[in-house]
C-alpha cells in the first residue's frame, strides 16, 4: 500500500468535508420542504423547524385531496408522461439514425434546420395557429405530437450513433438486415445509456409542463396535474377546522399558503425522485458520450 503524506490527508479530509457541505446544501431544501409539509400550519407560521416536522400532521395533504378529484388530472399527467416519453424516444431516434445516412437526401440542410429551432423561436401566435391547423386544440394529443421531435435530443442521439462501430452495421447488412433491423436491433441496444438520459429529460418535462395545457386546452376532462394544483395554489385562502384539535384546544387550524405550496411541491416532485434513481447510472454516460462529438 502507498503511504500518504500528512497533507494529502489533510487535503482528502478537507475535500471530503466540503463535498459533504455542498451534498447537504443540495439536499436540505427538500427535506426542508418535506418536514414543512407534514408539520402543523399554526405552528410553523414564523416559526418553521429546521430539523423535524413541528406538530407531524397530515392536514395539508387531506385540504388538497379532500377539496379535488385528483384521479382525472393524475391520469392525464401519467399517461402524457409514458406515452409522451414513448414517442420522443421512437421520433427522435428514427430521425436521428436517418440523419447518420448518407443515403438520406437533404441530410445536412435538414440537420441544421432541426438544430436552428434551437435558437430561433416563431413565438406563441404562430404556435398557436400551427396547433389549429392541425386540429390538435382540445386534444390529448396536444401533449405529445408538438414535442415528438426536440433538437437537443435529436443532437445527442444523432451524436451517440455516430460513435457506434460501423463494422457492426456492415456485417448486418452482409447477412441481409436492412436499415429498420440494424436500427431496431443493434442501434438501439446499443443506446440504452443515452436513451436512459432522455427519458429522464423528456419524462421529467412532460410532467412538469402546464403551459400547454392552459394554450391550447380549455377541456376540463384533460386537465393536467400541475395546472390543476396551479389553480388550487392561486385560488383564494384555505382554512379547516380539525375535528380533534378543536375538541382539545377549541382553537381552528389554519391552512396556509406557504404550507400548501410546500405539500405542491412535494407532490410534484416525488414522482420524479422514484423514477431517477433506476435511470441514474446510465445518465452521466449518456450526457458525456452524447456530447464529445459534435
Amino acid at each position: 500500500m502507498i503511504k500518504e503524506s500528512p497533507s494529502y490527508r489533510v487535503f482528502s479530509s478537507l475535500n471530503y468535508l466540503a463535498l459533504g457541505l455542498l451534498a447537504l446544501a443540495t439536499c436540505y431544501p427538500f427535506y426542508f420542504i418535506l418536514i414543512y409539509s407534514l408539520s402543523d400550519p399554526a405552528r410553523v407560521v414564523g416559526n418553521p423547524s429546521f430539523l423535524l416536522p413541528r406538530g407531524l400532521t397530515l392536514v395539508n395533504y387531506s385540504e388538497i385531496f379532500s377539496k379535488n378529484d385528483f384521479t382525472g388530472p393524475v391520469l392525464i399527467s401519467v399517461g402524457r408522461t409514458v406515452f409522451g416519453t414513448l414517442l420522443t424516444l421512437i421520433g427522435c431516434s428514427m430521425l436521428a439514425f436517418g440523419l447518420t445516412k448518407r443515403a438520406t437526401p437533404f441530410r445536412k440542410p435538414m440537420y441544421i434546420a432541426i438544430v436552428m429551432t434551437m435558437y430561433i423561436n416563431a413565438g406563441l401566435i404562430p404556435n398557436y395557429i400551427l396547433i389549429y391547423d392541425l386540429h390538435l386544440l382540445n386534444t390529448f394529443w396536444v401533449y405529445i405530437i408538438p414535442g415528438m421531435i426536440n433538437a437537443f435530443f435529436l443532437v445527442l442521439i444523432k451524436t451517440y450513433f455516430e460513435q457506434l462501430p460501423p463494422e457492426l452495421e456492415e456485417a448486418a447488412m452482409l447477412e441481409g438486415a436492412g436499415y429498420f433491423t440494424v436500427f431496431a436491433r443493434i442501434a438501439l441496444p446499443l443506446s440504452k445509456p443515452i436513451l436512459a438520459t432522455i427519458t429522464i429529460f423528456a419524462a421529467v418535462g412532460q410532467w412538469n409542463n402546464w403551459m400547454d395545457n392552459l394554450l391550447y386546452n380549455t377541456r376540463q376532462e384533460l386537465m393536467t396535474l400541475q395546472l390543476m394544483l396551479l389553480r388550487f395554489l392561486q385560488s383564494q385562502s384555505y382554512s379547516l377546522r380539525d375535528a380533534a384539535l378543536l375538541a382539545a384546544t377549541q382553537d381552528t387550524l389554519t391552512i396556509t399558503p406557504t404550507s400548501l405550496r410546500m405539500t405542491i411541491t412535494v407532490l410534484v416532485v416525488v414522482p420524479v425522485f422514484l423514477v431517477y434513481p433506476w435511470l441514474q447510472r446510465y445518465f452521466v454516460k449518456g450526457i458525456m458520450i452524447g456530447a464529445v462529438k459534435g
